[in-house]
This record gives C-alpha cells, structure tokens and sequence, in this order.
C-alpha cells in the first residue's frame, strides 16, 4: 500500500498510469483519496486514468466522492462531479447544486453538466442563470442540461444567447428549439 501511494504522488505519468490501472476495485480510502488528487494530476493521462479508475470502481465510494465536491482544487472538485454523473450518483444531487456558484468557470461547467446528465429536478432558476454566464462553456453547459431535461428558455434568453457566434451554441440552440 505505501508503495502504491508512493508512486502515485511522485512517480513518473507512466508508472502512476500503470498503477491506475490495476486499482479499479480499490476499496482503501486513503488509496481512494491518492486516486481523486491525480485529478488534478500535470498528464492529462494520468488524470484520464484516475477518472477511470473511479468510475469503474465497483464499491460504494460515494462518500468519498461527494466529500471531494469541496475540495479547495478546481480539477478535483470539477472532475469528481463529472465522475458522480457518470456513476449515476443522485445523492449527489444536492453537493453538486452547492458548486453551480463557484468562482471557476470550469467547475460551473462540470457541475451544470452533471446535474443534466442525472436529470436533477428543480434546477431551472440555476440553469436560466447559467445560460447568461460570462463563461462559454458554462453556457454550453446549460444549454445541453435545457435540453436534456426540458427546461423551458424564454426567447429573450434565447436571443440574447443567439449574438454568439460560436458554433456548438448555434446547434444546441437549434436543438433547444425543436
């Protein structure tokens, strides 16, 4: 085990990618914990890998994943919610509310995004206010969750939206439209 996080912290990409991938049943919370901070790892691998890991895991790591949505770190905080979403974790529903303010557009981002893909309910006053955030993908965000759990857009929102010349958001626009 101290092998294991010894390499996880300070290991090259490789060896902590190669690790990653043999701990996908992992129930160990410390080990678990060494997993969620390569979250936020310098090699997009290795935080591709971790992200895997964690989702893959088969235990009830819910706790540990719903702590992690406070975590001071964008990526961690961010990552982890998209990791919740993918599992399928509701009970995350009301953590993951919690971060839809944050000041990282990122973690913004990941947090709409995850509160569509678990369909949440009673979200449309977060979600009409993301549409207007200064961030693009936060926008984007929205937008998806809109459609994903029609949500209805006032068309001054969806005018205002329209001025932005970015393509993923004219698509969206015109699925929300349908």
């Amino acid at each position: 085990m101290k092998n294991i996080i010894k390499i996880l912290e300070s290991g090259t990409s490789q060896k902590k990618i190669g690790i990653l991938e043999t701990l996908h049943s992992i129930n160990n919370s410390e080990i678990l914990q060494q997993i969620i901070f390569r979250l936020n790892d310098n090699s997009i691998q290795v935080r591709g890998e971790a992200f895997n890991a964690l989702l893959l895991n088969q235990n009830n790591i819910s706790k540990i994943l719903i702590n992690n949505l406070s975590s001071t770190n964008k990526n961690i905080k961010g990552f982890t919610a998209l990791v919740l979403a993918n599992r399928n974790e509701k009970s995350a529903i009301p953590e993951i509310k919690k971060i839809v303010n944050n000041e990282h557009g990122m973690v913004r981002s990941c947090a709409i995004g995850s509160l569509g893909y678990l369909g949440a309910k009673e979200i449309t006053n977060i979600i009409l206010k993301a549409l207007t955030d200064s961030n693009l993908e936060v926008q984007k965000s929205a937008l998806q969750t809109a459609i994903q759990t029609n949500i209805f857009v006032p068309e001054e929102i969806i005018k205002e939206i329209s001025k932005n010349s970015d393509s993923q958001i004219k698509n969206l626009l015109l699925k929300l439209k349908k």
